[in-house]
């Protein structure tokens, strides 16, 4: 695996002024992969410098040239999507069918939507005697996290080029090897020096010094609601743009009436899936009482096929936790529901049989779950489901909101109208109803401390611009 010595920055990789290195190494099994650069206050303040200076060049360029590299892109992209699959697979520990299927070609679909957005977004329009133009708001500061590394750089990359914005990204110290293989991407698909540049680094170092760059005019941020908060702040203290995408502890409400063996299965794929590290599952499982016991069986049954495995292997389904962090948070969260008086029905906190060199955790479910336990309160970023019963809708309305978050959720019902009235009202960004499928051009992003704006689309587009009126 192709790893860089140097960060990118104005076009060519160079040395970091530091000696510093990160350790990338395999989840499923420890073994070092590759060393990066740690990058310091000096290479973003380097990387700022170049953004900025090709900001006037890329923001004049009209929208069909830049919508021209965009297409490029993607294609590169999904000409190197089996490398970007295996690089996920072995710093994630993303099952290897779900980083072909997800990891790899989601980002290629963003891509290819902002290809065609750039060229057919109205970057301008009149309102009465004014003509109203959207310009780029300048040098964006990028932060992302581990859980779906690519996806994520490129629903920020993605519209911000094709804004006309200029960009510095800090990805995650954990998932930095795919991030240099988006660059080499950008590269090869004619984006001009400086208008997109890569500093890896720890968040505390690097983060923290593009959060406070004087030179940034918006930072967008990825990761928990804790970490988003100090971020946030630093950068608002800049009176600078931002975009928060955070955390979540999804609903999914399974109205009377709707097929159960369906919706069950569904619900414990959506929270196993990618080892239950998505800021959007539905971790909470909401069933009718009278139904209860046997969604609960449902749930038990479902989850037994979900065997901890190598995520190298093509029969995989659930792979290893990032890190070793992760697993000891994963495995408190379930130590402090069994202690809360949640009745634990899979999974649990003992390593999977012949995995214990790896950062696994079995897949795991709780029943007699009540709305004020830790476990039904917070966010574990593990492959952890909680079933929770409701007597009415209006109780299984509440349930769904009593959280401080608002990011996801689903419901299902035999009766769509009823679905959607229900959707309605519930305080989250997004709701799938009767198993809706993702879909790359309508907005992401959470309400409450879940975040404030949104990614993918005109929307996310919009993020990346800012407003000027002219009077005639």
């Amino acid at each position: 695996m192709k790893a860089h010595d140097g960060l990118f920055i104005d076009g060519a990789w160079r040395p970091a002024t530091g000696t510093g290195t990160i350790e990338v190494t395999n989840p499923a099994d420890g073994s070092l992969l590759a060393t990066v650069p740690a990058g310091g206050p000096e290479d973003v303040d380097a990387a700022v410098r170049a953004a900025r200076a090709a900001l006037p060049g890329w923001s004049a360029t009209p929208p069909a040239r830049r919508a021209a590299r965009l297409e490029a892109l993607q294609r590169i992209l999904s000409a190197r999507g089996e490398e970007i699959a295996g690089t996920v697979t072995a710093e994630l520990g993303s099952p290897l069918t779900l980083s072909r299927k997800v990891h790899a070609a989601a980002p290629v679909a963003v891509c290819g939507s902002y290809a065609r957005l750039a060229a057919e977004y109205s970057f301008e329009e009149r309102i009465g005697n004014s003509r109203v133009l959207r310009e780029p708001v300048g040098v964006v500061g990028a932060i992302t996290p581990w859980n779906y590394p690519l996806h994520q750089i490129v629903a920020k990359a993605a519209p911000a080029l094709a804004a006309g914005c200029t960009m510095v990204l800090k990805p995650a110290e954990d998932t930095p090897l795919v991030a240099q293989l988006f660059a080499e991407a950008v590269a090869e698909a004619g984006v001009p020096a400086g208008v997109f540049n890569l500093v890896t680094g720890l968040g505390p170092v690097a983060g923290q010094a593009l959060a406070g760059h004087e030179g940034i005019d918006l930072l967008s941020f990825t990761g928990s609601t804790a970490v988003g908060r100090r971020v946030g702040a630093l950068a608002a203290g800049g009176v600078k743009r931002v975009a928060l995408e955070l955390g979540g502890k999804s609903a999914n409400v399974i109205l009377p009436g709707a097929d159960l063996a369906r919706a069950v299965k569904a619900g414990v794929a959506n929270v196993m899936s990618n080892s239950g590290q998505t800021c959007s599952a539905w971790t909470r499982m909401l069933v009718d009482a009278e139904r209860y016991d046997e969604a609960v069986r449902l749930a038990a049954e479902a989850v037994a096929r979900y065997v901890p495995g190598d995520p190298a292997r093509e029969s995989t389904r659930l792979g290893p936790l990032v890190n070793a962090e992760q697993r000891e948070r994963v495995l408190g969260y379930i130590r402090r529901g069994q202690e809360e008086g949640a009745r634990l029905v899979a999974g649990g906190t003992e390593p999977p049989e012949g995995l214990e060199g790896g950062h696994y955790v079995r897949p795991t479910v709780f029943a007699d779950v009540t709305p004020a336990m830790t476990i039904a309160q917070e966010e574990i970023f593990g492959p952890v489901l909680s079933v929770l019963a409701y007597r009415d809708t209006e109780e299984a309305l509440r349930i769904a909101n009593g959280t401080v978050y608002g990011l996801a959720g689903a419901v299902w019902s035999d009766d769509e109208e009823e679905a959607v009235a229900f959707a309605r009202r519930m305080e989250t960004g997004q709701v799938d109803i009767n198993g809706g499928r993702f879909n790359p051009l309508a907005p992401f992003g959470g309400y409450k401390q879940s975040g404030i704006g949104r990614e993918l689309g005109p929307h996310g587009l919009e993020e990346y611009l800012q407003t000027k009126s002219l009077q005639f």
